[in-house]
């Protein structure tokens, strides 16, 4: 089954003023689409692992053969991060959490002024592109973890909560070199609904 490029699940212009619309019409439209076509014609190569789940896939990326291991790493990855990415964002977000991750927050953080200063560190801190998550394991154990260009969390078989990306083509039309801005607008971004959703499955 050939990956497909999800619809975004808003207008380009939804995440105004904090992410633009030009960077969301090209990040979902040009770079994620260019995972999709990237990982399918991979797969091509060895139609058995078509068969598999994005997260199978990496869950199992030692498993993929050697001659396309790095491509699905790459564009795999980027089609999981990314797909992850639309969903934890929305319109009119942002604000403190609510529900069990709010709870679960204070249990590992301190609270979530306190987990908004560690991602902050992470994803500022992160050389070159990557990207800062928040991960739970099979415990539902949380912690904040970073990955480098399109590495995904589900490479160490953790489930992402909730990621930003810090590409450049992620934020460089609006902030330039302003990570740190950027990072700090999209926080106001966060749907807790689908973040809470996330948190859930992995109690399921």
């Amino acid at each position: 089954m050939a990956f497909e490029l999800p619809k975004l699940p808003y207008a380009f212009d939804a995440l105004e003023p904090h992410i633009d619309a030009k960077t969301m019409e090209i990040h979902h439209d040009k770079h994620h689409a260019a995972y999709v076509t990237n990982a399918n014609a991979a797969l091509e190569k060895h139609p058995e692992f078509g068969k598999k789940t994005v997260e199978e896939l990496l869950w199992g990326i030692n498993d993929v053969p050697d001659d396309i291991r790095t491509v699905i790493r790459n564009n795999a990855g980027g089609h999981a991060n990314h797909s992850i990415f639309w969903t934890i964002m929305g319109p009119g977000g942002g604000g403190n959490p609510n529900g069990r991750i709010a709870d679960a927050l204070k249990n590992t953080f301190g609270g979530y002024d306190q987990f908004k200063e560690q991602l902050q560190k992470a994803a500022v801190g992160q050389f070159g592109s990557g990207w800062a998550w928040l991960v739970a394991d099979r415990q539902g154990k949380l912690a904040i973890k970073g990955y480098p260009n399109q590495d995904s969390p589900y490479m160490d078989e953790l489930t992402p909560l909730l990621g930003v990306d810090v590409w450049e083509h992620a934020y460089y039309l609006k902030y330039q070199n302003r990570r740190a801005d950027y990072v700090t607008a999209w926080f106001n971004t966060l749907n807790w609904d689908a973040i809470n959703s996330r948190f859930g499955s992995v109690w399921a």
